[in-house]
């Protein structure tokens, strides 16, 4: 009988739970002008009943007998309430976000209520003991502050139990900032802070705990977390990146705020969480900018940009203006990129009230009238040429016009630039340049060489060129590829294991872009501080560990992503370099070095050239081939395999040499089986 009595009573209270909470929730779907109205009510409610119980207690018993001036004076005070608390902006605060502010104006509104009530017993000299607005306060700030914050209970625990349980590690002002954020959104739930300042462990900060970061894995197991959010926007590149080190191992996804810089720039705000970035991963300070050097061939020049559609000629044209050219001229075969950037940077220069003019040109550099006329017409100063096709497989397969851009693009616009006498001519390099194995990168050191015959002729143009390794998360890098694929659950492809490249940032590779091009003296060959070279397998770990997998390739179900060897595609080699010889001396910069390498003759240039371009427009890979190998150093080994027109007009021997590998039709056709 006891146990029936006992399940009763269980199920009486789950039901009165169910009906309150169903209560609550259509409440909280009502139309706001309703439910404001509703609370209005309800408050004018609990002032009236706290009137009366306020007077009920002083005197100890319900049976209690007033006349007509304490009624008045209860009606004065309910009419004047109403008022205070419309004025006060009660009803203006969304309850299940109300924050201290709001907590603050109920308390204001309530004493008010409390003073009008006291006054008006005082003047009437109402029959009610002195102590009763002390009363009439205390019950009213209970019912009022009480129902709002029993709903704002409810709806946060409602939200807790639909969102992800969060560690933020940092609880300095961002983390801080961070946690007011996610406490007001839906979709995270803090329930610690981790940091390494001693003097905040064991402390309590908002109603989280400051916990110590060699207890994550413990707090991890406990809590379920599933995300750790790095709020450490002014730690130091190197902090951070033995911060991420510090995570690496724990199944957790991590994301991060924006830098201190982003968020001083007001390029990003701290609740912006995000994946880690790459810049982070290689933890390198960049080294602060030369202004003088920055501004020497920008500002108050007419500047162009070939390729400005690109992830290289983009990031150039962001950090161009802000050094405040006379005319910033736009050029790329590419209308969607085009208008892209030109928006883009439109949107800035209005940000940054820049005031010069901002020119869109749709053009090829393999059209040297078209370039010539650009430069007269707008009388260029300074052009950094980024538009070339980069990507090592797609050129293997489209040898002949691969060439067409990289080669003859840098020719007939470097060409037009001394015509037209422009200023500084800067080719963007790469280091696929020195000794390559494919045509890409023998295509950019033939252009490079093109520049350094143009320096040897008396001509008033300043030829120069910078060669720098991969930028991080430009288009057709593994960054983005690899973060695709982690986000379709795998597999991660990487072509070998001992692969490796030589990474930087987009902007650290155009800012020091910029300042090399003030540097040169006609024909330099300037190389970037790339750092160490990474392992691009090792690259993949990281990314997938951040990213809360595991890898274990015998596993077939759980949390984990594999990483799949594929084998190097076309023209591909496994490591790069950034020099041809050791014959380097430093610039001043310490990031910049000037490297003194071998060239050919301009009037020797000119005859490869000739026969280059027979080569192009008669669809001769072989030829091609040949002309780079007689003339760039360490391009002695290519074979004309993959060149889609070649190999459709039989010229490949034997064919099994040719044939595409499955993964390679994948990497570069995902769409295609």
């Amino acid at each position: 009988m006891p146990s029936q009595q006992h399940s009763f009573a269980s199920r009486s209270i789950t039901a009165s739970q169910n009906i309150l909470r169903d209560l609550i929730e259509k409440v909280v779907e009502l139309p706001r002008n309703i439910k404001q109205a509703c609370l209005l009510s309800l408050d004018m409610i609990y002032v009236a009943a706290a009137m009366w119980g306020a007077v009920a207690l002083r005197w100890g018993s319900l049976d209690i007998q007033l006349g007509p001036i304490e009624y008045a004076c209860g009606a004065f005070a309910l009419v004047v309430s109403a008022v205070i608390f419309l004025r006060l902006g009660l009803y203006r605060a969304v309850i299940r976000f109300m924050g201290q502010q709001a907590i603050w104006a109920i308390v204001t509104a309530v004493s008010y209520s409390a003073l009008v009530l006291g006054a008006a017993f005082f003047f009437t000299r109402a029959d009610v003991p002195r102590s009763t607005p002390f009363i009439y306060w205390a019950l009213c700030l209970l019912g009022i502050g009480g129902t709002r914050l029993v709903v704002r209970a409810y709806y946060q625990a409602k939200l807790r139990s639909m969102s992800e349980n969060v560690i933020i590690y940092g609880a300095g002002q961002s983390g801080r900032q961070l946690l007011h954020a996610l406490q007001h959104g839906e979709q995270y739930h803090p329930v610690v802070f981790v940091d390494d300042d001693s003097r905040l462990q064991r402390s309590v900060i908002n109603g989280l705990h400051v916990a110590q970061p060699k207890d994550l894995q413990k707090l991890i197991e406990r809590h379920n977390i599933t995300q750790v959010l790095l709020a450490v926007p002014s730690a130091s590149p190197e902090r951070r990146r033995e911060i991420i080190d510090s995570l690496v191992g724990l199944q957790v996804h991590v994301r991060t705020v924006p830098t201190i810089n982003e968020l001083l720039a007001g390029e990003a705000s701290v609740n912006q969480i995000r994946d880690i970035d790459l810049d982070d991963l290689l933890g390198r300070e960049p080294v602060p900018p030369k202004p003088e050097l920055v501004e020497r061939c920008i500002t108050g020049k007419c500047v162009m940009v070939t390729g400005a559609g690109g992830s290289i000629g983009s990031e150039l044209c962001r950090q161009i203006i802000l050094a405040q050219p006379r005319e910033l001229v736009l050029l790329d075969n590419s209308e969607y990129a085009l208008y892209s950037i030109e928006r883009e940077l439109r949107e800035i220069m209005g940000t940054a009230h820049l005031e010069f003019d901002l020119v869109a040109l749709l053009g090829s550099v393999q059209d040297k009238n078209r370039l010539e006329n650009i430069y007269r017409t707008f009388d260029v100063d300074t052009v950094y040429h980024a538009a070339a096709y980069k990507h090592v497989p797609m050129v293997e397969y489209n040898i002949a016009e691969g060439v067409a851009n990289n080669v003859f693009g840098t020719w007939y616009a470097a060409q037009a630039a001394r015509d037209a006498g422009v200023e500084t001519f800067v080719l963007i390099s790469t280091d696929k340049a020195v000794r390559p194995t494919n045509i890409m990168g023998a295509s950019k050191r033939f252009a490079e060489m093109i520049l350094q015959g143009l320096a040897q002729q008396d001509t008033g143009t300043r030829f120069c060129m910078v060669r720098f390794g991969n930028v991080l998360g430009s288009s057709g890098s593994v960054v983005p590829l690899f973060r695709q694929q982690i986000e379709g659950g795998g597999p991660v492809t990487v072509t070998h294991p001992e692969v490796s490249r030589y990474f930087m940032s987009i902007a650290e590779a155009a800012q020091l872009v910029l300042q090399a091009g003030a540097m040169g003296t006609g024909g330099d060959v300037f190389v970037l501080d790339m750092g160490e070279p990474v392992r691009i397998v090792d690259l993949a770990r990281r990314m997938i560990h951040l990213s809360g997998y595991e890898i274990d390739s015998e596993k077939t179900e759980g949390n984990h992503i594999d990483i799949e060897f594929i084998g190097l595609r076309p023209g591909e080699k496994l490591h790069e370099e950034l020099l041809l010889g050791d014959n380097v001396e430093g610039t001043g910069h310490p990031m910049i070095m000037r490297a003194e390498e071998e060239s050919l003759p301009h009037t020797q240039m000119e005859r490869l050239l000739k026969n280059l371009k027979h080569d192009c427009d008669t669809l001769d890979c072989d030829g091609i081939s040949e002309v780079f190998s007689s003339a760039v150093s360490g391009f002695g080994q290519h074979q004309v395999r993959y060149d889609h027109m070649w190999r459709k007009r039989g010229k490949v021997v034997p064919l099994e040499a040719a044939q595409l590998t499955h993964s390679n039709v994948q990497e570069l056709f995902p769409d295609k089986s």
